[in-house]
C-alpha cells in the first residue's frame, strides 16, 4: 500500500505538470466539449490533487478501514463513468487502485481524454493492477456505475443480478438566514456557477427567510458575468428567460443566471431555484434521498461543495467498503 500511496502522490505531481502528452489532453478535452472549459479542467484537477492525491490524507482515509495492504483477492471491477464535470469518476477509480482490483473503464463520450493518460502514466510503474478502457464491460465480478435516472435503470437491468453500486441523479441545495457577509455570497457563487452547474454538488436551490434581500446576492454573482457569453451557457439562458416572460413568470436575473421560485431542488443550466420558509424548522432541505450536500452556516460551507473530501462518497455510498468487501 505504501508503493501505491507513493504512486498517486506522482500522479499528483504529474497532473500539475507541463508534460506536453497530458497537455494535448487538456486541450482536446475543451475543444471536444466546450463545458469544459480550460479553467474548469483546471479546477478539477486542482481538487484531486489537494482532496484525493494527498500521502497524509490516503493514509489517514485507508487506515480507518484496516487497509494497510491491496485486497487478497482482487477482482474484476466494470467501471462506468459519468461525463457531466471534468475527471468525474476518479474517486471510483482511485477507491478501486488502492484496493488493487482489476479495472475495466467505460468512459462517457463527453470526456474521453483525460483519464487514458493517467491510466497510462500509472500503468507504466510497477507492480500496479491491471487497468483499460473498454466498450464493453461484460463478465466483471462486480459493477459502479454513475449516471441518471433514465440510465440507471438499464445499469439495474444488466447488471443488478451482480454485486454493484448504482447512483442516480441527485443535486445540492443551500439554506441562508439572511445575515451572510459579501465574501459567503461570493463563494456561494462558486457552488452555483463552477462547472456551468452541471455537477451533482453543484447548488441549485436556495433555501431562504421570507422577505429575504436578494440584492447582495445577485451582486455576488456578477463574479460569473463571464458565462453569459459562454455560447452553449447563453443560448440556455436565452431560453430559459424566453419561457419566463411567456409564461409571466416572476424572475430575478443578473444577465448570467435566472433566480425563480421553484419547490424542486433540481434546475435546468442557467436556472437557479428558491423556496421561502417562515420558520427555522422549515428550513431543511427535502426530497434527503435526492440531495448530495447542503451548503449553509450550519451545514458545509461556502465555497467548499467542489471540493469534496475522500470519505465523501457519492450519493452516501461507501465505495471503498463495498470494494473492499465485493
Amino acid at each position: 500500500m505504501d508503493n501505491r500511496i507513493r504512486l498517486l502522490t506522482e500522479l499528483g505531481e504529474f497532473l500539475q505538470s507541463d508534460d506536453p502528452a497530458w497537455t494535448a489532453a487538456r486541450i482536446k478535452t475543451s475543444q471536444h466539449n466546450t463545458w469544459f472549459t480550460p479553467d474548469f479542467i483546471s479546477l478539477a484537477v486542482k481538487n484531486i490533487r489537494e482532496q484525493f492525491l494527498d500521502p497524509e490524507k490516503l493514509e489517514s482515509w485507508l487506515r480507518a478501514y484496516g487497509l494497510d495492504q491491496p485486497v487478497p483477492s482482487p477482482k474484476r471491477i466494470g467501471l462506468v463513468m459519468a461525463g457531466n464535470v471534468p475527471l468525474v469518476g476518479f474517486h471510483d477509480f482511485l477507491c478501486c487502485f488502492v484496493c488493487g482490483h482489476r479495472m475495466n473503464i467505460k468512459l462517457s463520450s463527453k470526456d474521453p481524454f483525460l483519464f487514458p493518460l493517467i491510466l497510462e502514466f500509472l500503468s507504466a510503474k510497477d507492480r500496479v493492477p491491471e487497468m483499460q478502457t473498454a466498450q464493453m464491460l461484460k463478465g466483471m465480478d462486480a459493477y459502479i456505475a454513475t449516471g441518471s435516472n433514465n440510465s440507471a435503470r438499464y445499469f439495474e437491468y444488466y447488471f443488478g443480478k451482480y454485486p454493484s453500486l448504482i447512483r442516480h441523479n441527485r443535486t445540492s441545495v443551500a439554506v441562508l438566514d439572511g445575515t451572510e457577509t459579501n465574501e459567503e455570497l461570493a463563494l456561494l457563487a462558486d457552488d452555483v456557477f463552477q462547472y456551468f452547474g452541471l455537477g451533482c454538488r453543484n447548488v441549485t436551490q436556495l433555501i431562504v427567510p421570507r422577505h429575504y434581500d436578494f440584492i447582495p446576492l445577485l451582486n455576488a454573482f456578477k463574479k460569473y458575468h463571464w458565462m453569459a457569453d459562454h455560447n452553449k451557457y447563453k443560448n440556455n439562458y436565452d431560453y430559459r428567460l424566453s419561457l419566463a416572460i411567456l409564461n409571466k413568470q416572476f424572475y430575478m436575473t443578473q444577465d448570467n443566471i435566472l433566480l425563480i421560485e421553484n419547490e424542486s431542488p433540481f434546475s435546468p443550466i442557467s436556472v437557479l431555484h428558491y423556496r421561502f420558509y417562515d420558520k427555522e424548522e422549515e428550513a431543511g432541505p427535502r426530497m434527503q434521498d435526492e440531495i448530495q450536500c447542503v451548503v449553509g452556516k450550519r451545514h458545509l460551507p461556502f465555497g467548499k461543495s467542489q471540493q469534496p473530501a475522500l470519505k465523501d462518497y457519492a450519493d452516501g455510498m461507501d465505495t471503498l467498503t463495498f470494494l473492499k468487501n465485493c
